[in-house]
């Protein structure tokens, strides 16, 4: 089946991908009211968030390339199970150090059932639609953060914080479990390549080379960090400013529902403003309004920021997946998406880890003026993606950076066309990939001696 015919495959994954992110949403604000229950600090809070992603740095790339190189469907089943289990053990488990480690188990599940469906969005839609059906994807990601707040609110809370925050990981564990009852047809079958047909592997380093990669996997490792911080902290936040977990639960839904009304609209907003455009601007307000949430204002203000917020970060995930798959070279559209979802992962240790020292010193509130200082870097290099490279012509859009000839289609030499039949189209981020890539010359024999006359009258072509 050609890529963009019959989307029921796409509606069959948002559906399993709401039941996953929904059971992971549910127990992320569960674990750490169940680490407080116990006796964790903001520090311990901070390090139990970032063992959420520890497993999942070490096993991205591996699962990629062999994603590339197979199908894409086995790993959702196996996420989803790794999922269910971590969320029922953490719900059992009665030591910060258990906890930790069934939150990284959670974690592994999640980046498999992740890869898994965008290198399905990826390898079955075609160019002029990835930008839609990853926004339509990621909206299963934002119902599932707007209804497992929501659930882990309503259960936790009462003299029995320990006994709650249990209840809420075990029904979390079952929410994943759901999952299966879409993961049917869910990739169209077509004769496996053998890996010695589909040419040696591509480096890594030539990978993070490519011109849009680096700055697609900052992007969405500092949206994602807004993300993960605010649901990690906000129940600290919440804490310490009197809020009770039931409202705490309803800022996160609120924020996850305004994500889900941006992308509903993203189509319009690409139109009117263009991919780097979109990406600069939402980048900059969600740093500002990142910030905001350092300052001691009431909840109803503290609702309008979330909302606010949320609407801006959900620009950035979706189009830092479509960035680094038309940027990434054929046959490593899965090593580049498993690259940025490593991205994503060393953002989830590093920065949950760094929240939690700032808090300790700073206070709670704190982490959120670091995310707004990432957020700022991410708009600045969402406006360098609208920037053509030095020395490049643009005759009807960004021309490819100038290089050895590649088989994403990237310029070659002197501008000439690399074996894709592209001139750097699709290969630069900030292209409306709708556009028909610029004419590239035709190859002809040796020219008549008359021919090169006049070209060289012309100064040369």
């Amino acid at each position: 089946m050609r890529p963009g015919r019959n989307r029921g495959w796409l509606l069959r994954l948002v559906i399993a991908f709401s039941f996953a992110q929904g059971a992971v949403s549910m127990a992320r604000p569960a674990v750490s009211y169940r680490a407080l229950a116990l006796g964790a600090d903001e520090r311990a809070i901070g390090v139990i968030a970032g063992v959420y992603a520890l497993l999942p740095l070490f096993a991205a790339v591996p699962l990629g390339r062999r994603t590339d190189h197979g199908r894409c469907a086995p790993l959702l089943p196996v996420g989803v199970v790794l999922i269910a289990g971590g969320c029922a053990l953490s719900g059992t488990a009665d030591s910060l150090t258990a906890m930790a480690a069934w939150s990284g188990v959670m974690g592994l599940g999640h980046l498999s059932f992740v890869i898994g469906a965008q290198s399905l969005v990826a390898r079955q839609s075609a160019p002029h639609e990835q930008d839609r059906n990853f926004g339509h994807f990621t909206i299963g990601a934002s119902l599932g953060q707007l209804v497992g707040p929501i659930a882990a609110g309503a259960l936790i809370g009462g003299p029995d914080m320990a006994g709650t925050s249990a209840l809420a990981l075990l029904v979390a564990g079952g929410v994943a479990a759901f999952s299966f009852v879409s993961l049917w047809r869910i990739e169209h079958r077509t004769p496996s390549m053998s890996r010695g047909g589909q040419g040696p592997r591509v480096p890594v380093h030539r990978i993070l080379r490519t011109r849009g990669v680096p700055a697609g996997i900052f992007i969405s490792l500092a949206v994602l960090s807004a993300t993960d911080i605010l649901t990690a902290y906000l129940p600290v936040v919440g804490e310490h400013r009197g809020i009770a977990p039931s409202v705490i639960g309803l800022l996160l839904s609120l924020r996850a529902a305004a994500t889900i009304a941006c992308r509903l609209v993203m189509t319009p907003m690409l139109r009117l403003l263009g991919r780097a455009a979109l990406l600069t601007t939402t980048c900059l307000l969600a740093a500002l309004l990142c910030a905001g949430i350092a300052l001691p204002v009431p909840v109803w203000a503290l609702a309008v920021i979330l909302a606010a917020l949320g609407f801006c970060l959900g620009v950035g995930q979706p189009l830092s997946m479509t960035t680094v798959v038309q940027a990434a070279p054929d046959g490593a559209r899965s090593t580049a998406l498993a690259l940025r979802l490593t991205g994503n992962r060393l953002g989830q240790v590093a920065a949950p880890a760094t929240a939690g020292l700032i808090a300790g010193v700073a206070g709670v509130a704190a982490p959120f003026v670091m995310l707004g200082a990432l957020l700022l870097i991410a708009s600045g290099l969402g406006l360098r993606q609208g920037r053509p490279a030095a020395g490049s012509v643009e005759p009807n859009g960004p021309a490819g950076p100038v290089g050895p000839a590649g088989p994403a289609g990237l310029t070659g030499p002197a501008g000439s066309a690399g074996p894709a039949g592209l001139a750097g189209s699709e290969t630069v981020a900030g292209r409306d990939p709708t556009l028909p890539p610029p004419p590239s010359p035709s190859p002809s024999p040796s020219p008549s001696p008359e021919l090169e006359k006049r070209r060289t009258g012309r100064g040369g072509v």
